[in-house]
């Protein structure tokens, strides 16, 4: 058995929920919100927000704030997450049958997780080892991401069933093994539902559906966007935030075949199709604010051109 995550690495979008993690951590020992997020273009008022995108840039700044404010912590941060943390990716984790079917849902939907030390598992003879490979992490903050996501997965897999399966962590050098013996893989899950885990992975698939369409920078400007849509999304903030000019990011959008506008566009017909859809329609005009318009006229023009 051998197990490779869905993601080729570290850079894919996320939700604010990592984040979130990690502020409050931070203000358990005394680091405020506003510190935590420094640099970063993100809100306290954000990190409740479960709809929410931040790119990995995002996340890696707060991990930089916190280990330059509190040291390597990266062990005790691990120690904080459980499967509940991640939302629907871990309720469809816990849902899974078995250990062993846990774990390959966790890996086709690694990147619905936080992780930077992504996990590779296998079996090596009575043992199973998840491994986590640090040597692409950013150096500065190698032993963080790498002792944070290690320990979280510890966690996670012994939170998986009653007594826990014994996982044991080992750290050496720029790798970390999360290890226990094999015979803990076929045990069910107490929570297992197959009901539950349909639903949890529609959801799921939903989300990284609409993420892996858009990958690399194209990937990252969206998320900026939709964060600064009520202002516009202009291209000069969006452009500084990634620490370039705009005709840096215009170059670097076109070698991936795709334009800034059309980006704009992209995120917000999104957004307009879940608003329009819920329950309580807005008013035209709240519509039109929310999606960053002058005024109802400028948007419902967008509309007719998106929908043509």
């Amino acid at each position: 058995m051998r197990l490779e995550p869905a993601a080729a690495d570290w850079t894919f979008t996320r939700t604010v929920a990592g984040v979130a993690v990690l502020c409050r951590y931070a203000a358990a020992h005394g680091l405020d919100a506003r510190r935590c997020l420094s640099g970063t273009g993100l809100d306290p008022e954000q990190l409740a927000d479960p709809d929410r995108e931040v790119t990995a840039a995002q996340e890696l700044r707060v991990v930089r704030t916190l280990r330059r404010e509190l040291g390597e912590v990266g062990l005790a941060v691990g120690a904080t997450y459980s499967a509940s943390t991640f939302g629907a990716f871990g309720y469809a984790v816990q849902s899974s049958r078995t250990v062993l079917d846990a774990m390959a849902t966790a890996a086709h939907f690694i990147d619905l997780s936080f992780a930077f030390a992504l996990p590779r598992a296998e079996v090596a003879g009575e043992r199973v080892v998840v491994e986590h490979d640090g040597t692409g992490l950013p150096r500065d903050v190698r032993r963080f991401l790498l002792e944070r996501d290690a320990e979280a997965v510890r966690r996670v897999l012994d939170g998986l069933v009653p007594g826990g399966v014994g996982a044991v962590l080992e750290v050496s050098g720029d790798r970390a093994s999360v290890v226990f013996e094999a015979d803990q893989l076929d045990r069910p899950l107490p929570d297992r539902s197959a009901e539950g885990l349909r639903t949890a992975e529609a959801v799921c698939r939903d989300v990284v559906d609409r993420r892996r369409a858009r990958t690399g920078l194209a990937a990252d400007v969206r998320v900026l966007v939709t964060q600064r849509l009520r202002d516009g999304a202009p291209m000069p903030d969006v452009a500084a935030a990634l620490g370039w000019t705009e005709r840096t990011q215009r170059r670097r959008l076109a070698q991936e075949g795709v334009g800034y506008r059309e980006l704009v566009d992209e995120v917000r017909s999104s957004m307009a199709a879940a608003l329009t859809a819920r329950r309580a329609t807005l008013p035209v005009a709240d519509l039109a604010a929310r999606l960053g318009y002058a005024s109802a006229p400028a948007y419902l023009h967008a509309r007719a051109r998106w929908d043509r």
